[in-house]
């Protein structure tokens, strides 16, 4: 209660009423139900009308002050909710469970559940193809217990990380609508930019609390048949979590019966900067256009979308699993199997989401209609499995199964086009229940007996004008005009006067309207008994309906990626056991997508003797996506899909690393430049053999001498200690005599020529190192003035010139530029000898910096000898 609200005593009971009830929810928005509105009071009305820019109105007074109030319509309050949640706002809805006629104060009320950011499940509140997650995080001594729960679909999973580096991949992957942490979580800096973070005490987090939670809801003895019995801070996690969700839904949240465990050494890894910058289903703008997602996902539900998303976000390390998965979409293409499949699986909806909200108790009649509909259409779906030669989808049908007996029950009982809400009825079948029926007769068949009255009142009296109606607040009554109304039979009695007419009710007609209208209020009651049987009734059945659900949500998937094979012409990988990658005429699939001209594919070999490529050209001459598309294809291939490439045969790949372009992060104080060495550092720590890193421009981002040092320090240590798989791309030609020093080293470049002082971009991949920058050219087709490109070429004749001329004066070999020479290869002085036998590793930061600036100071003194 706030400093401007009185005392308890001041108000009215129902203003009482609610002080109590929200005095439980401090942090909540509180939706009080009153009539067709949910009201807001004091700061709640005031923050719900700025945030939703609705009218801040007063009801009555306190201390003397109006109280502030605003409300929105019950019918429409989903978009105003939906509004607030996605500002990170958690409401507390309020409803009437009383009876207004049996309540003589106020209509007893009570919270019936608490809407987060995390812990949506209504249609209308959730994105239909990304998951919705809520995520615990708990921690010790640098190492992170995550649980994870999309609860309308109810996939609840655990994992444990070490280090800082991980959970911030894990966050950038998982994206959590709303974050558990304790309140004295120390980790604070590794939330920023995520929103709904929630302060728990740490009592939530307790052991022995958190595991009888876990087993009673999975119903298990102990958790080892899930393979978590070991992970403490996992399981801490996992019921701070739990009991937040039964908190806020007031719910024993039935539909979540298991709990899988997540291994990262599972998956190929990727960092937060790699998936941000491979655009998996978020563009670089934060919007979902133009990615890999947006290109690849034509699932025909909005649930087999979803597992597309995670399928991409976690490809897999076992070979087995992804070849399955391969091959399988090898036989749905052959014969296309995929095309009856992928028709018939649009008419099944998304049964995930529907079965979560019969598990909540919040399914509603059309949730019913849709999963009779799904499970009409099962039988046609196996005989279309059955044609496919695949083992992988005959065991998918198997899980499928069919549900004859619950889709009979579901066709009898739900009308084929059901209201919205079960509230005002509609919603069963005529024929389902034989008291029903008796009782919708009653009801419906009201106005045929009121003619009939009408007509025999109107001869029995001789009244012209005498008429019989109806409505809600005076129920049944005969009317007759004024002028005739004293010619009103002794057996009227007057009801009610009129400006022009007079309403009378007879005996007859209040027997009747006693009967009509509490057969309607009995068969609305019966009505909703029903629906709530038959919900009871799926919710029986919901874990092989949920195992059905998620074996037709991995048929989707597979059915999609052998369409998207089919139409953008992709082929099936192989996998090796041996390093390297060798892709054969290898496309990027969403710059393939976008562009009208046809795509110039490329081919990309790397193996033991040849695992770098130092990679040369012009901008905008195709190296970044020469280098992307090389990650998607490994990607793609990783989840069990066909690849953008003739062909492709990889070995093993543990993790995908990219460090491409970067800006500068205001919010923690990071500079362009610190990012790209954050980033770099990153890289140059965890790569492993087995690793495909891409590194663009490195260096580019301090001055010339700084930034060739660290290029060339950080693809020297990637080629010579690392040894992973690495794409190298650089403007500084002088890293292409790094071949010379490391033997697996090679250096290619993409081609480029000019046509009327214009270049021309080819995009073709050759052997060898680029003999020009073309940064002029680029500057003209940018559109910079042409005096300032005449300018440009002047000066640029000028340092050539210069730099030509220096070999006559100077024992140093003439290089291509200024700088062409740093990294020749020349007979090492003592110094330079010493200075290589140095291990950087076994240094002191202090010890590096002054190596550094010797080296700085022979490299100067070589190149100005004169000096």
């Amino acid at each position: 209660m706030s400093a401007a609200e009185p005392e308890l005593s001041n108000h009215t009971p129902m203003m009482r009423q609610y002080l109590q009830l929200k005095a439980e929810h401090p942090d909540e928005l509180f939706f009080y139900r009153m009539g067709d509105f949910y009201e807001l009071f004091y700061d709640d009305a005031r923050k719900a009308a700025e945030l939703l820019d609705i009218t801040l109105t007063a009801r009555g007074q306190s201390a003397g002050q109006p109280v502030p109030m605003a409300g929105v319509p019950y019918h429409s309050a989903e978009n105003y909710i939906a509004r607030l949640v996605r500002g990170g706002h958690s409401i507390a809805i309020c409803e009437q469970t009383g009876d207004p006629e049996a309540s003589k104060g106020p209509v007893e009320r009570r919270v019936v559940r608490i809407v987060t950011p995390g812990t949506l499940s209504d249609e209308a509140l959730l994105e239909e193809r990304r998951d919705n997650l809520l995520i615990a995080i708990h921690c010790h001594r640098g190492a992170f217990g995550i649980a994870s729960l999309e609860l309308s679909s109810g996939h609840f999973a655990v994992q444990e990380l070490e280090g800082e580096e991980a959970l911030t991949a894990e966050l950038q992957r998982l994206r959590p609508a709303e974050i558990l942490v304790s309140e004295d979580f120390p980790y604070t800096q590794l939330l920023e930019g995520y929103t709904g973070i929630r302060r728990q005490g740490p009592w939530h987090f307790e052991m022995d609390s958190a595991h009888r939670l876990l087993t009673r809801q999975l119903q298990v003895q102990d958790l080892r048949g899930f393979g978590c019995e070991d992970l403490t801070l996992a399981i801490q996690a996992a019921g701070c979590l739990l009991q937040y969700a039964r908190d806020t839904q007031r719910n024993q949240l039935p539909h979540i019966r298991r709990l899988s465990r997540e291994r990262r050494e599972e998956s190929v890894l990727m960092d937060a900067a790699s998936r941000r910058n491979l655009e998996i289903d978020t563009n670089l703008n934060g919007g979902q256009q133009h990615t890999l997602a947006w290109v690849m996902d034509r699932t025909a539900t909005a649930m087999g979308g979803r597992l597309l998303r995670r399928w991409l976000h976690r490809p897999l390390r076992d070979i087995d699993t992804v070849s399955q998965r391969r091959d399988a979409v090898s036989a749905l293409l052959d014969g296309h199997h995929h095309e009856p499949i992928h028709d018939i699986l649009k008419g099944i909806g998304d049964i995930e989401r529907i079965l979560s909200r019969v598990g909540l108790r919040s399914a509603r009649p059309r949730d019913l209609a849709r999963l009779r509909d799904a499970l009409n259409r099962l039988p046609e779906l196996q005989e279309a499995m059955a044609s496919t030669p695949s083992e992988h989808v005959a065991g998918l049908a198997e899980r499928i199964g069919q549900y004859p007996q619950l889709a009979a029950v579901l066709e009898k009982a739900i009308v084929d086009n059901p209201p919205v809400v079960i509230r005002d009825g509609g919603v069963i079948r005529g024929g389902y229940d034989e008291t029903l029926d008796e009782l919708a007769s009653l009801s419906e068949n009201a106005g045929a007996y009121l003619v009939q009255v009408e007509e025999r009142e109107r001869e029995r009296t001789g009244i012209s004008t005498l008429k019989v109606g109806y409505n809600r607040v005076h129920g049944y009554y005969i009317e007759i005009s004024r002028s005739q109304s004293d010619q009103a039979p002794t057996g009227y009695i007057r009801r009610q006067t009129l400006k022009n007419a007079e309403r009378f009710i007879t005996p007859e007609l209040k027997e009747f309207e006693d009967k009509a209208l509490s057969a309607k209020s009995r068969a609305l009651a019966r009505e909703k008994g029903l629906y709530d049987e038959l919900v009871e009734q799926i919710a029986g059945d919901i874990g092989p309906l949920q195992d059905t659900a998620a074996a037709l949500c991995e048929l989707d998937v597979l059915a999609n990626f052998a369409e998207r094979a089919q139409t953008l012409r992709f082929n099936p990988p192989d996998f090796s056991e041996n390093p390297g990658l060798e892709i054969q005429q290898g496309r990027h699939p969403v710059v393939e997508f976008l562009q009208d001209d046809p795509f110039v594919p490329n081919d990309l070999h790397l193996d033991e003797e040849r695992r770098m490529l130092i990679i040369t050209g012009p901008n905008m001459g195709g190296k970044s996506t020469y280098m992307r598309q090389a990650a998607l294809i490994a990607l793609l291939a990783y989840t069990g899909s066909h690849v953008p490439a003739e062909s492709a045969v990889l070995g093993p790949v543990d993790r995908i690393f990219t460090r491409m372009g970067a800006s500068d992060d205001i919010a923690s104080g990071r500079s362009t430049f610190m990012v790209e060495m954050t980033e770099t550092a990153n890289i140059l720590h965890n790569a492993t053999p087995e690793s495909l890193v891409l590194m663009d421009e490195v260096g580019r981002g301090t001055s010339t001498f700084d930034g060739l040092s660290l290029a060339w320090a950080a693809a020297e240590r990637l080629a010579r200690r690392v040894k992973s798989y690495t794409l190298f791309a650089t403007h500084y030609f002088e890293l292409t005599a790094l071949p010379e020093h490391v033997g697996h080293a090679c250096n290619v470049h993409l081609t480029a020529t000019e046509h009327d002082d214009r270049i021309v971009f080819l995009h073709s991949v050759h052997e060898g190192p680029a003999n020009q920058s073309y940064g002029l050219q680029v500057a003209q087709l940018a559109g910079v003035p042409p005096e300032v490109i005449d300018n440009a070429r002047s000066k640029l004749r000028e340092l050539e010139s210069a730099n030509a001329a220096e070999p006559a004066s100077s024992s140093t070999p003439a290089p291509a530029t200024l700088q062409a020479d740093m990294f020749a290869s020349l007979e090492p002085s003592p110094e330079e000898n010493a200075l290589l036998e140095l291990n950087p590793d076994d240094m002191t930061p202090r010890q590096a910096l002054n190596r550094l600036y010797e080296l700085r100071e022979q490299l100067e003194a070589r190149l100005n000898p004169s000096s």
